[in-house]
């Protein structure tokens, strides 16, 4: 085989691969972005860590298929915990922003407590990219609380420092299978998604949901844990492991 039908298969591979992170009609700049791509998935299990967001516009409000970013949406969910507590967690848009790493974001709010006792909050940026309506995650600011006090900021993180860049939170175009990184910063947040089911069915206090996007979430910071999240169009996370979606819409 020659150099030029190999590095031609080599681009099939990786453009095959990434069908499911880009819109369709996005170019890759040339062949050479192809093979990094196609090198990079391979040093990172198959999950994809090169966006190209330097073609991306910025968007802090709209919403894809899967994610709604307008300032005022709310979901609420409930379940039990590990220690068989009542937890809720509260996601709230916010209508305010932060520019973290260039990039104008729109912060996302969530409250979760446990027995009724603040436990976390945490303030996550978010972008959606034009014209490939993927949501992008750029950083989250966590405060842990106890009796009342915070006590800890673990798991913090900003795109553009120490090594930190944004992941992909919500592609806007899916692919069954597709498998991409939702955070990368080094040594502190590497969570990765892969796409196993696009027509799920769940039950949840709020509503019957059928063909549901399934999310399995890893992170080789901690080999062996997994999540499933479940996605529902139009209205975004319904299921978050043992929580469930009891309310959403917008505030106010």
């Amino acid at each position: 085989m020659n150099t030029k039908t190999k590095i031609f298969l080599l681009a099939a591979v990786a453009a095959t691969a990434f069908a499911g992170i880009y819109a369709n009609g996005q170019q890759f700049a040339n062949g050479q972005q192809l093979l990094t791509a196609a090198s990079s998935e391979k040093s990172n299990d198959g999950f994809t860590t090169e966006f190209f967001t330097k073609d991306c516009t910025w968007s802090n409000i709209g919403s894809n298929t899967f994610f709604v970013l307008k300032p005022g949406y709310q979901t609420v969910y409930r379940g039990v915990g590990d220690a068989d507590e009542k937890i809720e967690l509260v996601i709230t848009v916010q209508d305010t922003t932060r520019t973290v790493d260039g990039v104008k974001t729109r912060v996302v709010e969530e409250r979760e407590s446990a027995d009724g006792k603040l436990v976390e909050v945490s303030r996550n940026y978010f972008a959606i990219c034009k014209p490939t309506n993927s949501v992008f995650y750029f950083g989250e600011e966590v405060d842990f609380y106890e009796d009342g006090k915070i006590v800890d900021h673990h798991g913090s993180w900003l795109a553009g420092k120490d090594g930190a860049k944004p992941g992909i939170f919500m592609p806007g175009t899916l692919l069954l299978g597709g498998k991409y990184f939702e955070e990368i910063a080094p040594a502190t947040a590497m969570d990765r998604a892969e796409i196993i089911s696009m027509n799920a069915e769940v039950d949840t206090p709020a509503k019957h949901f059928e063909n549901t996007l399934k999310v399995k979430e890893t992170t080789p910071l901690e080999p062996g844990a997994v999540e499933f999240k479940y996605h529902a169009a139009g209205v975004g996370l319904v299921q978050d492991g043992d929580l469930k979606l009891v309310k959403f819409g917008m505030t106010g």
